[in-house]
């Protein structure tokens, strides 16, 4: 189960308010690690390496739970990654919900994926995340992320084990790292043409609009919704290529998440009914929304939207 991918399920979560209620949240609600008085479950952790890639950094990180009690347990995973929107494969798989933010890293809590686990018994967890961040000739350091063991029926863990997460330089060292540090503010910019709509045999409009999409930089996010403003009768058919569902005055940035610096180019399909008259129908704009659990600003707001003007043919 890549939650990363899965984006039906997390969207459908945040339509329900989920990224609202995460709004705000500060450390307390991220459940710092603690040891059990209990001694029932354990769970520990090794250190987590980033390699270089061409998508920036990836790596897994490996963590085992122990049973400690006499009586078979169920348990949940819960843990702080070390950036913002990096969370990735967990494995055994399960479903993972957000239940926190610490800045603008999300907690996720996730299902054992293996059902009870028998009295003295170990179990292998990991989970690979990706931090989409430009690559780096030194390495990095995360000193203060943890996972921790949740027993079914409470909300925190009962004992976490802190983990430290290095980036690998490009050029293969992880000696002496410097803290990587996340924006956490977008850098988002569209750009947008002038756009002719061509009547077509049964009086109706269409046409195709080239949209240009470029984020800057490395702060979080899931994706990027766009906002269309267009004038009366004048909507949005589809994009091309299309990955997710649009609306008549919304659709997805295709593609997936960003890496720094990257711009895609792809295609707005505009229609308008038959009877609409010849010539300027009036002025349009697209503005992105991005979405993740927390609000974060723009870094330069006047690039948030771009303008452009509508022609009927």
């Amino acid at each position: 189960m890549s939650i990363t991918l899965s984006t039906g399920r997390r969207v459908a979560a945040v339509a329900v308010g989920l990224a609202v209620a995460l709004v705000g949240t500060t450390a307390p609600a991220a459940a710092a690690p603690r040891k059990s008085s209990t001694g029932t479950l354990s769970i520990s952790a090794q250190q987590l390496i980033l390699e270089p890639t061409e998508q920036g950094y990836v790596g897994t990180l490996n963590a085992t739970v122990t049973n400690n009690s006499p009586t078979a347990s169920s348990y949940s995973l819960s843990f702080l990654e070390p950036a913002g929107a990096a969370e990735g494969d967990v494995y055994p798989e399960d479903a993972c919900v957000y239940t926190g933010a610490v800045g603008v890293r999300t907690v996720l809590n996730c299902g054992s994926g293996s059902g009870e686990l028998a009295p003295g018994a170990s179990r292998a967890h990991s989970v690979r995340f990706h931090v989409r961040t430009t690559l780096r000739d030194y390495p990095m350091i995360v000193d203060d992320s943890w996972i921790g063991v949740v027993p079914n029926g409470d909300q925190d863990p009962v004992q976490s084990a802190s983990f430290t997460t290095l980036f690998r330089s490009t050029k293969g060292k992880i000696t002496k790292p410097r803290p990587y540090v996340q924006a956490t503010q977008t850098d988002v910019s569209l750009s947008a043409n002038a756009v002719r709509l061509d009547r077509l045999s049964d009086g109706s409009l269409l046409g195709r609009m080239p949209l240009t999409v470029r984020y800057g930089n490395d702060a979080p996010s899931f994706g990027l919704n766009v906002i269309a403003d267009l004038p009366a009768g004048v909507v949005v058919d589809h994009i091309e290529p299309q990955d997710m569902p649009s609306s008549w005055d919304w659709f997805r940035v295709p593609g997936g998440r960003f890496v720094p610096g990257e711009a895609r180019t792809f295609d707005v399909i505009l229609t308008a009914p038959a009877g609409t008259p010849a010539g300027e129908l009036g002025t349009g704009s697209y503005t992105f929304r991005s979405d993740y659990v927390t609000s974060l600003t723009d870094a330069t707001p006047a690039d948030d939207t771009t303008s452009f003007t509508i022609t009927a043919s």
